[in-house]
């Protein structure tokens, strides 16, 4: 049987993949009363009095609303919310395996993005934090905007996961081979959510990261070609990117854009790159092909063409980027200082936490294996420290 069928076998037997569980065992009127009426209206009158002792008495700190209009799931692209359902409690329980941190699907029935802001900040009461979840470009990225002031963490992994587990693979491909961050040509072929929060995180300099090194040579691609400013079809996210990528205005394709390029970044279609694009790049460059299930260019195939370091988006070959290694301890740790929101100080520490987690480096261990119990905790406490750092400024 394939994976797929296994999969299928697996869904229709569990009849979903998490459940709800009492802590409290109710076995007499005693526990009745105090669990619930008459002994309930304590903890709501001590929270009516202050809105912090939520946190003291009900699941709200540890808990974590998983929410997508399942218009850009996995590779299946727009399939709707109850499609999505099954990703979604599969991210739930990443949050319980990895963080202890509980998750629960909210998969709505719109795409409308003032819906579904309005209701985020209207659910958020119960929640600690949000992750939101396969949401299309550019809706996503207004989305999250739209939610930064609602006073817990609001965090879309599709962006942010993936640009923070890449960013570590960079940082570490430099050590490796004792190139410079900023000495870098970087190649992002995809401009989607990921691919624009990649480009953002290792080319725009931002007051919050000023002792960053930022990669200075970033050119991107999309579906069209490589995105410059002649173009006339761009979105304005896109034309965002323009602020800090391609200076010298360069045209073409992105075999035209990887030629002396040192790192190749792709999130986007299967099978695009042969070894002989390879060969056009700089020698023994860093290949992240991350297009699900099938790479841009397969290992075998990229090392063949001379790539140093090879990473896809699979367990089943080395240097596997999954967002598993981001986002549990980003939660654990923001949710464990209470901060509002997951500040960009906050991602970059958990890329050098991530990055960091690495005794043996070698070009198959560039980042850590995404079953490594270790780093979600070592995420957790770089993001609290950094976020109460940043308190001690103000």
């Amino acid at each position: 049987m394939s994976v797929f069928d296994r999969a299928i076998e697996l869904h229709e037997k569990a009849k979903g993949k998490i459940s709800v569980e009492n802590k409290i065992n109710i076995q007499s009127t005693e526990d009745l009363s105090l669990a619930y009426s008459p002994g309930v209206a304590a903890p709501c009158i001590k929270i009516y009095e202050d809105l912090n002792k939520v946190y003291d008495y009900t699941i709200k700190g540890n808990t974590v609303a998983i929410v997508s209009d399942g218009s850009a799931v996995l590779g299946l692209g727009n399939i709707g919310a109850s499609a999505s359902i099954p990703v979604m409690e599969g991210k739930a329980m990443l949050f319980k395996r990895f963080a202890g941190i509980n998750g629960f699907p909210i998969c709505l029935n719109t795409q409308n993005s003032d819906e579904i802001v309005s209701i985020v900040k209207n659910i958020a009461p119960v929640f600690g934090g949000i992750n939101l979840e396969d949401i299309s470009s550019p809706r996503c990225f207004e989305i999250e905007d739209r939610l930064q002031d609602i006073g817990i963490p609001v965090f879309h992994d599709d962006q942010h996961g993936t640009a923070i587990v890449v960013l570590a693979a960079i940082m570490n491909f430099c050590r490796l081979t004792g190139r410079k961050m900023e000495d870098l040509r970087v190649v992002v072929n995809g401009a989607g959510a990921a691919g624009i929060a990649i480009s953002k995180y290792i080319g725009k300099k931002d007051a919050h990261t000023a002792n960053q090194q930022i990669v200075r040579d970033i050119i991107v691609c999309d579906s069209v070609g490589i995105i410059n400013k002649d173009r006339t079809d761009l979105n304005g996210v896109k034309k965002d990117l323009l602020n800090f990528t391609n200076k010298e205005n360069f045209g073409g394709s992105i075999f035209d854009a990887i030629r002396n390029a040192d790192v190749f970044i792709g999130v986007s279609k299967e099978d695009l790159l042969k070894r002989e694009d390879i060969r056009t790049m700089e020698k023994e460059p860093l290949i992240l092909a991350l297009a699900n299930p099938v790479p841009e260019i397969l290992p075998e195939e990229a090392y063949a063409g001379g790539a140093l370091v090879v990473g896809t988006g699979r367990s089943d070959f080395p240097n596997q980027v999954n967002n598993v290694l981001a986002f549990p301890g980003i939660f654990l740790g923001a949710m464990r200082v209470r901060a509002p929101r997951i500040t960009l100080a906050m991602k970059f520490a958990a890329a050098e936490a991530i990055a960091s987690g690495i005794s043996d480096l070698s070009r198959d261990h560039i980042i850590p294996p995404v079953m490594d119990e270790s780093i979600a905790p070592r995420v957790a406490n770089a993001v609290a420290e950094i976020y109460q750092k940043s308190l001690q400024v103000i």
